[in-house]
């Protein structure tokens, strides 16, 4: 078994790889060549935690993939990171467990990359202004796949706390992205600006308010993934022309902003536009002119993760990347 720390990954695999995997992996979805059972979640009420076990084979591929993630919230007073996960690669002709990776950088990764393709599709040709809201480690993946679709000319960004968004911002600088970036406090003045904004929060409450958006916007919402999570207000929802999702049986279950939205009753699922694989194999229409409010809804999906491991497990064989272990 082939064992890919991080750093190793992120030498190796990068945006446009992902993107060009997660669309493969997304057509084999549209072939209905994917299995992808209902995650299984472990409750640890002493520590406030869980344990999240989420499996999912693409038999066009004939591989298969397990990905473990661990949620303690207490950990970052022991020193640790509150998440921790890993991917069990595995082939699905034979059995043969392939390679164990870390998940951190991939689940990123992988959620910048579908933003990324929704972005291709649905923001306009000439987006030149990009706001992020949530400047933690998920906002920085969604800037590199927005910036891998789109030229950019200015990066707005706006979070609770303005030093975290300066940091953002150099480390984009350090990254290698040249296009200049601001801080702001202003939520409303950031997305009155905007072209296209991504919200990558935890937030329970709306983080912008859906009447500020101008016409011709394009937003992608990546944080929320429960029930009562909501970075996007009704507003939005009901003035988007076009809601495209990453998986519909998951944004049913999870997408807290489109579950309020039904449940007010001027909005339905039957709404949705389509999911992102239909806007790939083309049965589904992108933007359709310049001033269309577009909402690409992602609250993930394990196939996903397999596709970006299968990526990084074949580039790793062909580059003598990471440590072959017996088990």
């Amino acid at each position: 078994m082939l064992v890919i720390s991080e750093k190793e990954i992120q030498q190796s695999y990068g945006m446009k790889d992902a993107i060009a995997d997660i669309k493969a992996v997304l057509r084999s979805h549209g072939a209905q060549r994917i299995d992808n059972p209902h995650r299984t979640v472990l409750a640890f009420p002493q520590h406030e935690a869980s344990a999240l076990y989420m499996p999912s084979a693409d038999l066009s591929e004939e591989v298969s993939a397990v990905k473990v993630v661990t949620i303690f919230p207490k950990n970052p007073s022991r020193g640790m990171a509150t998440t921790q996960g890993v991917i069990l690669l595995s082939d699905a002709e034979n059995g043969e467990h392939l390679a164990l990776l870390n998940a951190s950088y991939l689940t990123r990764l992988r959620t910048g990359a579908l933003s990324g393709i929704a972005t291709d599709f649905l923001a306009r040709k000439d987006a030149r202004v990009l706001t992020i809201i949530g400047t933690g480690a998920m906002g920085f993946e969604q800037a590199i796949g927005v910036l891998a679709v789109r030229d950019i000319e200015r990066i707005l960004l706006v979070n609770r706390t303005p030093e975290k968004a300066q940091k953002f911002g150099e480390k984009l600088q350090a990254f290698g992205i040249t296009v200049p970036f601001e801080v702001g406090e202003d939520v409303s003045a950031a997305v009155r600006q905007a072209d296209i904004i991504c919200c990558a929060t935890r937030s329970n409450e709306p983080v912008f308010n859906g009447l500020d958006l101008k016409p011709g916007t394009h937003i992608n919402g990546v944080g929320s993934y429960l029930p009562d999570m909501k970075e996007v207000d009704d507003t939005t929802v009901s003035r988007a022309a076009k809601i495209i999702v990453d998986d519909l049986a998951g944004v049913k279950a999870e997408a807290g902003e489109l579950i309020s939205a039904a449940n007010q009753g001027n909005w339905s699922f039957n709404d949705i536009h389509g999911e992102l694989y239909e806007l790939v194999m083309r049965t589904k229409t992108g933007r359709e002119n310049a001033e269309e409010i577009t909402f690409f809804k992602s609250v993930g999906a394990a196939y996903f993760d397999l596709a970006v491991a299968k990526g990084v497990y074949s580039q790793s064989k062909e580059r003598n990347i990471g440590m072959e272990i017996e088990v």
